[in-house]
């Protein structure tokens, strides 16, 4: 749950984030939104001695976050937690991510996938 705490306060820092944040939760709290994910199976995990190093929310065929702790960032992580969701029998088909983000941006691309859609909002 720490890390959901600090992917969410972190996310929602970014240009934005708060939006995305709201959508990709519905506005719960964010206690009752992981149990959500986990009883829907949307949350996948990935672990390292024993302490989670990263997740990955995905729901209808879109990976809505991606999230790697800082200590363990610049190591495969992602990646490998994105080629394991596209070796899966349904495998995602898209994901999110904010404007501006590149690295994120770049992640997506590394896995052949290509940027096709831009929300605009009024805010």
């Amino acid at each position: 749950m720490a890390l959901v705490v600090e992917a969410e306060r972190r996310l929602r820092s970014h240009r934005g984030g708060p939006a995305l944040v709201d959508t990709i939760t519905g506005n719960q709290d964010l206690e009752t939104f992981v149990d959500t994910l986990v009883s829907h199976g949307a949350l996948w995990g990935a672990i390292e001695d024993g302490r989670p190093v990263a997740f990955a929310i995905v729901r209808d065929a879109v990976v809505e976050a991606v999230y790697v702790a800082p200590p363990a960032r610049r190591r495969g992580v992602a990646t490998l937690v994105l080629t394991t969701l596209l070796a899966l029998s349904d495998p995602p088909l898209d994901a999110y991510a904010l404007p501006g983000d590149r690295a994120t941006k770049s992640l997506y691309e590394s896995i052949g996938w290509k940027a096709r859609l831009l929300t605009m909002r009024g805010e």
